[in-house]
């Protein structure tokens, strides 16, 4: 039995639409990211769930009953929000009691649950401050832990780490995926961050204008996105995307990018499903997938690539990496290089291109060509 099923779920606020037909099982014991830009209809999805928004078409099940009528007290969730929602002149202790108080939970028994909970945590030495007295990351780490002693079926988060500076975010992140780890709990977690997405889910559900456009593992999402929007949303920087048409070369299709200069030799899968000579795709290669420097002569392979000279744009050194924007047929695209990869903007360079995970969408449909 899934722990949440959402089944053709809809949603208006007079004549906005802004969620169409979302369709969602999620397993118990899942972590799932509902990712995507501002306005794409996930945190209304997510209200939508915990009770304090209604839908306007289909249902929503938790544990396999259906929530129509069922106010949030009663859905057996706990949500973390993104402002985190501690009352300010309460103490932590305080803070993460309230509830049970209010669920008339014995006092011996609300003590037992707070400590074992501040100890996973690692809040014990918290639980006498206030919140103005914590940090953001304490502060977030409260948060989290006066919804842990629910103990619910599900947890909801609403973009919980937004408002913590990048140190933060990537030891809260770390934090939230090994708390998962160890209590095996279901988890519907909102984000915008690509990042996140990746690092904490088990599927992901990518939304643009109020639908799921794709609904898989991270490694399906990232490396066989289901359309040209998911492969421009996700991966940071993302997808290449460039037109190109099928040619048959030794009796094989390639790629042909649209001004001809470049030929690009396509994973047999791939080309299999594409093979229609002269048909027109949008080819999809990852900035990681075109690397530098290479020392071969352009056109021929080189560390299982094809070798190509490009006109280099400009550099963005990161430490770990050099991001180059370079033009291929006239189009800007992304490489990842070595860190001490430093041509000259302005100048021609030879890079690598790995055609092993390349990627075909049809221009008129933009879904992928399996």
């Amino acid at each position: 039995m899934s722990a949440l099923s959402i089944a053709n779920v809809g949603k208006r606020y007079g004549s906005l639409e802004v969620l169409q037909g979302i369709d969602l099982e999620i397993e118990s014991g899942e972590f799932c990211v509902l990712v995507g830009p501002s306005g794409c209809g996930k945190s209304t999805l997510l209200n939508i769930v915990a009770g304090l928004d209604t839908l306007s078409t289909g249902d929503i099940h938790i544990g396999g009953r259906s929530m129509q009528g069922v106010p949030a007290r009663s859905r057996d969730i706990a949500m973390v929000f993104q402002t985190y929602a501690l009352y300010p002149s309460m103490t932590v202790r305080g803070n993460m009691t309230f509830g049970m108080e209010c669920r008339r939970v014995p006092k011996a028994e609300q003590a037992e649950i707070v400590d074992r909970v501040a100890k996973l945590l690692q809040i014990e030495a918290l639980l006498d401050r206030r919140p103005a007295q914590l940090s953001g990351g304490q502060r977030q780490r409260v948060a989290m832990g006066r919804a842990l002693v629910r103990d619910p079926l599900l947890f909801l988060f609403d973009e919980p780490l937004s408002n913590l500076d990048a140190k933060l975010r990537v030891e809260m992140r770390m934090e939230i995926k090994r708390l998962h780890a160890r209590l095996g709990s279901t988890i519907v977690y909102v984000t915008h961050d690509q990042i996140e997405a990746m690092t904490l889910a088990t599927r992901i559900a990518v939304m643009h204008q109020g639908r799921v456009q794709q609904f898989a593992d991270p490694d399906t999402v990232y490396n066989r996105p289901a359309n040209l929007f998911v492969a421009r949303f996700m991966g940071a920087p993302p997808m290449n995307t460039l037109p190109a048409r099928i040619e048959l070369q030794d009796g094989r299709p390639v790629a042909v990018l649209d001004d001809g200069s470049v030929t690009l030799a396509l994973p047999e899968a791939v080309g299999d499903a594409a093979s229609s000579r002269g048909r027109p795709v949008i080819v999809g290669i990852r900035p990681e997938c075109i690397t530098a420097p290479v020392r071969t002569e352009s056109g021929v392979r080189a560390d299982g690539g094809v070798a190509i000279d490009a006109l280099v744009d400009m550099i963005e050194p990161t430490g770990a990496e050099t991001i180059v924007l370079l033009r291929l047929a006239g189009h800007p695209v992304l490489a990842r290089a070595a860190a001490d990869f430093r041509p000259e903007p302005g100048s021609v360079a030879r890079f690598s291109v790995d055609t092993a995970r390349l990627c075909l969408f049809d221009p008129e449909t933009e879904r992928l060509i399996s």
